[in-house]
């Protein structure tokens, strides 16, 4: 287990050195090859504020409104059924639409019912193998401009819902 967090370590810092050397060999011309990518990205980080902006307001007015507080409890009963508890419910709607904002919900649960226990391990594996649906979406098909999004969303949706479902089998295992 230690040579595994010891090499965990390295990493990020040998994928730099490994992109960094293969650019080299190829005779690339690295530096000026980042700036132009950092560059772009930054004026797709410009393009993308806008929709940032709105799923993050509207999260939050989701989150101060109780409405998720309700969703829980309506959606709750029936995932109570299959060992999926009602109170992450919140958690993963939220993660559709923002990791951040799923985060701050995390943060939550971890502080009302602790990291190891079974809700807390449900919730960080959960959100290890979900995506921000939504915001992945819009924010792709935007910067590409897909007008016919054809079978993404359905699969989206249940690639999450196999996240879930395998979240609730690791915790239980687990626990």
């Amino acid at each position: 287990m230690n040579l595994l967090l010891y090499v965990t370590d390295f990493i990020v810092p040998l994928v730099i050195f490994g992109i960094v050397s293969y650019g080299i060999l190829m005779k690339v011309n690295v530096y000026d090859t980042f700036i132009k990518g950092a560059k772009s990205g930054f004026f797709t980080v410009i393009k993308i504020m806008p929709t940032l902006v709105g799923l993050m307001v509207a999260v939050g007015i989701l989150r101060a409104s109780g409405f998720l507080d309700f969703l829980s409890e309506v959606i709750g009963m029936f995932t109570e059924y299959i060992g999926f508890p009602g109170e992450l419910v919140p958690l993963t709607v939220v993660k559709m639409f923002s990791s951040s904002a799923a985060t701050g919900l995390l943060l939550d649960v971890f502080k009302e019912y602790g990291t190891d226990s079974y809700i807390g391990l449900i919730a960080s594996i959960s959100m290890s193998c979900t995506e921000t649906i939504f915001y992945t979406m819009s924010v792709y098909y935007m910067t590409a401009k897909v007008t016919k999004t054809r079978y993404t969303l359905g699969g989206a949706l249940f690639a999450t819902f196999a996240g879930l479902v395998a979240s609730v089998i690791l915790a239980g295992m687990m626990v």
